[in-house]
């Protein structure tokens, strides 16, 4: 039987490093997506998605704004699918297993394969996957988008063409339509570009253990013309050999020579390098300037679609900030230290996920650049603005999970390993390239031979003990996770100690509800949403709202509008349903001001039934 190792993972076809993962993030959000009811702000997902396009419209102008692309994508996607809780929250199933997928391959990228599969599969069984991919809320696509855009960066600046970079462009558009704040992920760009700019690819988008001239056509960082081909079919690279009647030979049959770099063979640009004696170049010339200049200037024009695009939005979402936000405190230094559990959604499994990627830093060093900014960069940023204004919510940084993800892929990776006593190096498959130690070429000789089975020694540090180390680490984080897994798949509220039954409150009315009956909601102006909730719920036997004036579609908001005269307005009925949030012994009593009078002055309680997190009596007269 084949023993699964490094070499049998670089056997995988490249499509199965990351549909693994995928496949498997799409089998573990779907368990149970439709347990936990929906929550305040999935009711207000389905509150936008399902008014007409032009409330919709006046609704983004008024309250939510940041949000209004993605409730008009779901506006689409609920007019074929429905607003069953499963219905509504199956995008973010399918975005979390793509992110999950991506994550796999932006590993597979930067470290290595082995590195990309357990990146993605840890991202796969992590709390917070679940959690947001069973939320009808942005922050799914969010992260599939954050993901994306940094793997189609790291394929502009290695081969760069305007195709690539427009694909970029679209990707970036996309994120700061869907969410705003995953436009922090830019700083860490800016800083893989600049670098990249004035360095080249070298050690920070370049393929692992690869130098420039060993790279492939197909994957060679530039060429000074984004027009022109890079594409081994199209142009073969070639020797001179003094005059243009010489013959010619392709690079690749120069002897390979060694480089200084950890003794990685490197193939002889030209005859007359150094190694022969000449003080000619080892490379052929480049206008390091140029490339800079162009790659700054491509990675800016691919900023102007989302800036053109972005900028109305968010001038809005600005002047929409106070009542969006009115709920949120400043930032604080605890905040930055509750914040792994907060964003893992498991304060164990956070702090496991925190020490791998730290480990992974270490290991990485230079490459660890970018992963490692788009972690910090955007935290940083949000909590410096936290402490200013009303921003700080561990929500919105969601998408930086799948980045510290690949850090901790290539902590789980990356180990060195001692090479069997029976191998050598003419006989032996080389392991799998990592940053500790690059991969060797083979050498002419060594590359007719048919290479000896890779039979991997014993131990934790073999190549199959690694692999297999690796899964158990994953497969202990998610074990770790599985009480936060149960509890999220029964309320969706944070804390879980505080949820809100929206569900069993309408099941009361229902069960209990006559012709003629009314129904009148305490608080009508917060965030719980207790008469949204009851009209999901309801639907067509939801009882007649009888202190509304204007609902939420006529008001613009997410929020109905009460008559002034309470009294007046409920003259002629004899039975309404009292819906209050928080558990309530008296729920007659906790209603305030001109609308608690006058039921307190026409009504009687009949009956109470206390749910969690919310509070239904029935009123007679």
């Amino acid at each position: 039987m084949r023993r699964f190792g490094p070499a049998s993972v670089r056997a995988l076809p490249g499509w199965a490093v990351w549909v693994t993962p995928g496949l498997l993030t799409l089998v573990v959000t779907l368990a149970g997506i439709g347990h936990a009811q929906p929550w305040r702000d999935e009711l207000a997902t389905w509150s936008a998605a399902t008014r007409p396009l032009s409330d919709l419209a006046r609704m983004t102008r008024t309250i939510d704004a940041a949000t209004g692309p993605y409730y008009l994508l779901m506006h689409g996607w609920t007019a074929v699918a429905g607003t069953s809780p499963t219905a509504l929250r199956l995008p973010s199933v399918l975005a979390m297993a793509v992110a999950a997928a991506l994550t796999a391959r932006l590993g597979a990228v930067l470290v290595g394969r082995r590195a990309g599969l357990l990146a993605g599969l840890l991202f796969a069984v992590l709390p917070v996957t679940s959690r947001y991919g069973q939320e009808a809320r942005p922050y799914a696509l969010a992260t599939l988008l954050a993901v994306l855009a940094t793997l189609l960066l790291v394929e502009a600046l290695r081969r760069p063409t305007w195709r690539r970079w427009a694909g970029y462009a679209a990707a970036v558009a996309a994120l700061g339509l869907l969410h705003l704040v995953a436009l922090t992920l830019l700083a860490a760009h800016a800083v893989v570009v600049l670098l990249t700019a004035a360095h080249g690819p070298a050690g920070v988008v370049d393929p692992p253990g690869q130098s420039r001239a060993q790279m492939p056509d197909a994957s060679r960082p530039r060429r000074r013309h984004l027009w022109r081909s890079t594409q081994p079919r199209d142009r073969a690279r070639v020797e001179h050999h003094g005059c243009h009647d010489a013959p010619q030979t392709p690079t690749a049959f120069h002897p390979a020579t060694r480089s200084n770099a950890g003794g990685t063979p490197r193939v002889s640009p030209h005859p007359g390098s150094r190694e022969h004696g000449t003080d000619a170049p080892e490379a052929e010339p480049q206008n390091v300037t140029g490339e800079a200049r162009e790659t700054l200037a491509w990675w800016l024009l691919a900023l102007v679609p989302a800036v053109v695009l972005v900028t109305p939005l968010a001038l809005v979402a600005r002047g929409q900030r106070g009542r969006q936000l009115d709920w949120v405190d400043p930032a604080r230094l605890p905040d930055l230290a509750a914040l792994p559990g907060a964003l893992a959604q498991s304060g164990v499994v956070g702090g496991f996920v925190l020490a791998l990627a730290a480990l992974g830093v270490a290991r990485l060093g230079r490459r660890a650049l970018l992963p490692a900014a788009a972690v910090l960069l955007p935290v940083l940023l949000m909590f410096a603005a936290g402490t200013m204004v009303p921003l700080w919510v561990t929500r919105y940084l969601v998408f930086t999970v799948p980045f510290a993800c690949v850090l901790a892929g290539a902590a789980l990776a990356a180990a060195r390993v001692t090479p069997a006593p029976a191998r050598t190096p003419a006989t032996a498959a080389p392991a799998e390239a990592t940053p500790a130690e690059p991969a060797r070429t083979a050498t002419p000789a060594a590359a007719g031979r048919t290479a000896a089975p890779v039979e991997a020694e014993q131990g934790p540090t073999s190549p199959r003990g690694r692999v297999a180390a690796g899964i158990a680490v994953v497969v202990l984080a998610g074990l770790l996770g599985l009480p936060d897994q149960a509890a999220l798949r029964r309320t969706h509220e944070w804390p879980r100690s505080a949820p809100v039954d929206y569900a069993g409150a309408a099941g009361t009315i229902r069960a209990g509800q006559g012709p003629g009956d009314a129904i009148v909601y305490s608080p009508r102006d917060g965030w719980l949403f207790p008469d949204l909730g009851m009209a999901y719920h309801l639907g067509s036997r939801l009882p007649r709202d009888v202190l509304v004036v204007r609902d939420q579609r006529q008001d613009a908001s997410l929020w109905a509008v009460e008559c002034d005269d309470p009294a007046r307005c409920l003259a002629g009925v004899n039975r309404v349903w009292l819906v209050v949030t928080g558990r309530r012994a008296d729920p007659l009593a906790a209603v305030p001001g001109a609308k608690g009078d006058a039921l307190r002055a026409g009504y009687t309680v009949r009956q109470v039934w206390p749910r969690p997190g919310i509070t239904v009596a029935l009123l007679v007269r």
